[in-house]
């Protein structure tokens, strides 16, 4: 299996995303990276490093684009760039999947433009894994979407279970929308109106969600639009450091902090591995006809590694078919039960 690498996307590239490719090559056998970018960085990165060198590939780009630019000046002035031309590869069937940790509108913008939407999807929707006291659920809409109607909504329930129960295998996910309230009247004009709409689905819908509940672990997929759930992601991550840094500091403050502080030092490590999105690796855009993984503009070698592997699973595992399949057998049912 191939799998595109946008070598030049990230806060920390291309060192990062080369030194990710090294790791994923040396710990999946029968994987193969192609490094999109400018190709003199990409091989000042490899030159001396170890690595099965016929499982890395250079795919030279000469255009770069930064995280500040435009979707759609990018879509039109830069057709060489390594994000563009990583999801071109998709299309032409050089790869099997794309990665990037770089200008996460851009990689939605293209992906749409080139691959297009997956057949019964009206808008793509990025699914985040997200920690809970349990085990982790499906975050989505977390960014993609920010104006969303009802049906939306909707097929984010729909996409985001058949991702869970594929990816995570769990049998007929709980379902939750996410709302100011659990009371079935709570929320705004299209939270109320989704939640009816979940309500007469038949898929596994457990009500209303207030946000000091999603982390308690009660809901396998937890439902929104894309503003609210990219604030959701972003306080979730800011908090999770900000944690860390005041137990570290409260600790230090106490006279008998350092020997406390290596009793602590393990159950710290593994709070900050659980909240940590390198663990995570990226965010599938789910909806679209291909398999593209947008990682975290500072996402280390690991969370490179990761995303790989999940671009893996992703794909072998049909997850972007299986979508599809079932949005249209749910469309199918309902008009059946129109026409009848």
């Amino acid at each position: 299996m191939k799998i595109a690498l946008d070598a030049m996307g990230g806060d920390y590239a291309p060192a990062v995303t080369v030194e990710g490719a090294i790791e994923t090559v040396k710990e999946y056998d029968d994987l193969e990276v192609i490094l999109f970018g400018d190709e003199d960085q990409i091989k000042n990165e490899l030159k001396e490093k170890k690595y099965p060198s016929r499982r890395i590939h250079i795919r030279h780009t000469s255009q770069i684009i930064e995280m500040h630019e435009s979707p759609v000046a990018a879509l039109r002035k830069k057709k060489d760039s390594s994000i563009r031309r990583a999801i071109d590869s998709i299309k032409s069937g050089e790869t099997d999947a794309m990665v990037s940790a770089g200008n996460s509108g851009v990689v939605m913008a293209s992906a749409l433009f080139v691959l297009g939407t997956a057949r019964g999807v009206d808008r793509p929707a990025i699914a985040a894994i997200m920690p809970t006291l349990k085990w982790p659920f499906v975050l989505i809409d977390a960014g993609a979407n920010v104006d969303c109607k009802a049906e939306n909504l909707f097929q984010f329930a729909l996409m985001g279970s058949s991702y869970c129960s594929t990816i995570l295998n769990r049998k007929k996910p709980k379902i939750a929308l996410l709302s100011i309230g659990e009371e079935d009247t709570k929320g705004n004009d299209l939270t109320r109106e989704v939640f009816k709409m979940l309500k007469e689905s038949g898929l596994n819908f457990i009500g209303n969600i207030e946000g000091k509940d999603v982390f308690l672990g009660e809901a396998d997929v937890v439902v929104c639009d894309g503003f609210i759930g990219n604030i959701v992601l972003k306080t979730s991550e800011g908090l999770a450091e900000v944690i860390i840094k005041m137990l570290k500091k409260e600790i230090a403050a106490l006279p008998t902090g350092r020997i406390g502080y290596l009793f602590m030092k393990p159950a710290l490590r593994n709070f900050r591995k659980k909240t940590d999105y390198d663990e995570y690796g990226g965010a599938p855009l789910l909806g679209i006809n291909g398999t593209c993984i947008i990682s975290h503009g500072r996402s280390s070698s690991r969370a490179i590694r990761n995303a790989l592997g999940v671009a893996s699973e992703f794909s072998r595992k049909r997850v972007s078919e299986i979508i599809s399949e079932e949005i249209m057998s749910f469309s199918n049912r309902e008009k059946m039960l129109i026409e009848g």
